[in-house]
């Protein structure tokens, strides 16, 4: 596990300007790539993910990536390592800030899409984050908490700071010991290390992807079954033949944990285990519409457009003075 880049954040503003961007988030299912690779179409855009789990290569089924959706559209921070490699926010901050530079040198419009809460508000509001090494006494003792007590020391933590804890950092012991890690040094960060990133300015207006709860558990549950008929088993079968652990798949989160416990087991319960994983990404969807929230009580302005209109969303990037293409 590779922890030399991986870092506590201080606080920032989330203060607006003109907008020089576009921002498409929203839960699970909702949508959010449809809507983004519209509007880049339309306004002379290019997409940056900010999906924490599709930065990686052969993870294709359980993220949901869909490349085809983006046609001729270019797209950024998809399929840029490879595991068992771990990825962080803070080495995210870095590759985002190289792609938004590049997108601004060819005139491009920056559209910003995904639902990893964490990574889009820390480059909406410009985070700074310190380095955090592993600290071993600290680990000795957590190893000695069962799961229930982890979390609750992480949540301890985090409601200290005034957040939340990262639906991410809720999937397998490691990553729950690393953030816990994480938020306890943030604790006892001193000043300077709590002020805003140095960062090009980015002021995007920000759009988010609202569908009715009944509506959206019947998206979670049509989008589940066609991932599991597209191969979303074999692909964890795959991934796991060269070589990647059992382990390191689970804490990948939601559908690779679940399909390799399922696996691991001897798959003898289709039934059940589908039905898990549908009731794990419910509660998912549930917690990054929490994360959302979240957002919006520390200043960031969400403009929610029912079911993703793309209609609406055309009309609020004009009214924001962005043109459309030729």
């Amino acid at each position: 596990m590779k922890t030399s880049a991986e870092s506590a954040a201080g606080s920032a503003s989330c203060a607006e300007g003109k907008p020089d961007a576009v921002v498409v988030l929203g839960p699970t299912a909702a949508g959010k790539t449809a809507l983004a690779v519209r509007l880049a179409r339309a306004f002379s855009g290019e997409i940056l993910s900010a999906d924490s789990r599709q930065v990686y290569r052969g993870l294709d089924i359980g993220t949901g990536k869909d490349l085809e959706e983006y046609g001729g559209v270019r797209y950024h921070l998809i399929d840029i390592l490879s595991l068992p490699d771990e990825y962080n926010v803070f080495r995210f901050q870095q590759d985002f800030r190289c792609a938004l530079a590049g997108i601004r040198a060819r005139g491009n419009l920056p559209v910003l899409a995904g639902g990893t809460g964490l990574y889009l508000e820390s480059v909406i509001c410009g985070y700074a984050f310190a380095p955090v090494p592993e600290n071993a006494a600290l680990r000795r003792e957590l190893e000695t908490l069962d799961d229930r007590a982890l979390l609750e020391r992480l949540e301890q933590a985090k409601a200290r700071q005034g957040s939340a804890v990262h639906p991410d950092d809720r999937t397998g012991r490691e990553r729950m010991i690393r953030a816990i890690e994480i938020a306890e040094a943030q604790d006892v960060l001193p000043d300077s290390g709590r002020k805003e990133a140095d960062q090009p300015p980015f002021h995007p207006l920000v759009l988010g992807v609202y569908f009715p709860r009944e509506e959206l558990r019947t998206r979670i549950a049509e989008r589940l079954d066609a991932r599991l008929q597209s191969g979303l088993l074999d692909e964890v079968r795959r991934i796991h033949a060269q070589g990647i652990s059992w382990e390191r798949l689970e804490r990948l989160g939601l559908e690779y944990r679940c399909a390799a416990q399922y696996l691991r087991g001897g798959g003898a319960d289709f039934p059940a285990f589908r039905q898990n994983l549908l009731t794990e990404i419910r509660h998912f969807a549930k917690r990054q519409e929490t994360w959302f929230r979240r957002m919006e009580r520390r200043g960031v302005h969400i403009r929610w457009i029912t079911r993703g209109n793309p209609e609406e969303a055309e009309r609020l990037l004009l009214e924001a003075g962005f043109r459309k293409r030729n």
